[in-house]
């Protein structure tokens, strides 16, 4: 047995007090993008015969480009895939951001802190200096931009704010998270996991606004109770990328549902035991949509009852996986009713878990 996490809570929490997602506005069926693709990736013959089924399996019917299309078959380097990621993702994040912030009814000048994560493009300075300045953010906010988090990265990210928060009681922080996932897609590789990638992966983006414990007073929202990391020893060339000079190519182990059916049991019962809860105790489970062996896994290794995780699965089918920006898309759609408990969990690169327990505030 691993030693015990340390896991953090406190009596005065901040709230999450508003969730915007944002999506790019290409819009295809899974057909379409089967049927552009398989000549960049496949040979004719069994190959793309295996991307069509793995497409079929996926539990995606459509999903959101950062591009057209089309363009696809033009994005044959790193160099033109991250200025993309660069042009489109600042304007998603601006959308994201601009309207988080509205709904809060907090102004641009106003925010305190700012955590930006992705795990689909680079640029320095990074994307959050754009969109700090683009977005009127006063030139004295702390930013603190996140690459590598992966899927984890948005639950990841909820709970580094809140952990800022816990110091800054009077303040406001935001998480911003882009991923634009097709912009990584890697020209004649017809690996097994590329070809899941390319069937399984969406683009799209999601801002959150969190409130210190003084400010959020009054304020309707998620109130952020505990939450806990987990690194799994010998699992890091499990999940994440191959970097090189096509960009990022992904490395995806067959056996990731397996272990998360193994180890989330205890993972989650650590969190929720410290604050005399169990699973059953919890209403609404805000879960990445990784795709369908990890939502069973995570729903086997919970016993979780049959329904616990439909919005994660709508969300698959709609979007599919938006890596860090997935369970923030979740969240936006999860229904909140005063009292209830929600458990925000997803899995990234280490491989690593990352879990943030809410309570929903009248």
């Amino acid at each position: 047995m691993p030693p015990t996490a340390p896991t953090r809570s406190r009596p005065a929490p901040s709230r999450v007090v508003a969730v915007e997602p944002a999506l790019p506005p290409h819009r295809y069926e899974q057909e379409e993008i089967s049927a552009q693709l398989v000549p960049l990736l496949a040979p004719a013959g069994p190959r793309r015969q295996l991307l069509h089924r793995l497409h079929r399996a996926s539990g995606v019917q459509r999903r959101h480009l950062a591009l057209p299309l089309e363009r696809y078959g033009e994005l044959t380097s790193f160099t033109a895939a991250n200025a993309a990621f660069g042009e489109v993702g600042l304007d998603l994040a601006e959308r994201a951001l601009k309207g988080a912030l509205a709904t809060a009814g907090v102004a641009p000048e106003e925010v305190d802190f700012l955590l930006f994560t992705t795990v689909t493009g680079v640029a320095a300075p990074s994307l959050d200096a754009a969109l700090a300045v683009r977005s009127g953010l006063r030139s004295t906010v702390k930013r603190l931009p996140s690459f590598g988090l992966g899927c984890a990265g948005g639950a990841a990210g909820l709970a580094r704010v809140d952990d800022y928060l816990a110091g800054h009681p009077d303040q406001v922080g935001v998480l911003v998270s882009v991923e634009l996932c097709s912009l990584t897609l890697q020209h004649d590789d017809a690996s097994t996991a590329n070809l899941v990638a390319s069937g399984l992966f969406g683009d799209g983006a999601a801002a959150v606004v969190l409130a210190g414990a003084e400010r959020a007073a009054g304020t309707p929202g998620w109130d952020v109770l505990a939450s806990r990391s987990r690194l799994f020893a010998g699992t890091a060339g499990s999940l994440g990328w191959d970097v090189g000079s096509s960009g990022f190519s992904i490395v995806l182990a067959p056996d990731l549902p397996d272990l998360l059916a193994a180890e989330l049991g205890e993972e989650v019962g650590a969190l929720l035991g410290e604050r005399g809860l169990s699973p059953a105790a919890v209403e609404r489970w805000v879960v990445h949509a990784g795709g369908p062996k990890v939502l069973d896994a995570v729903s086997g290794a919970l016993h979780l009852p049959e329904g616990a995780l439909a919005t994660s699965w709508e969300s698959l089918r709609q979007v599919g996986n938006l890596s860090s920006s997935s369970v923030l898309h979740v969240l936006a759609a999860t229904e909140r009713r005063p009292g209830e408990h929600a458990l925000v969990l997803a899995v990234g690169p280490g491989v690593g878990t990352e879990q943030v327990l809410l309570r929903a505030a009248a």
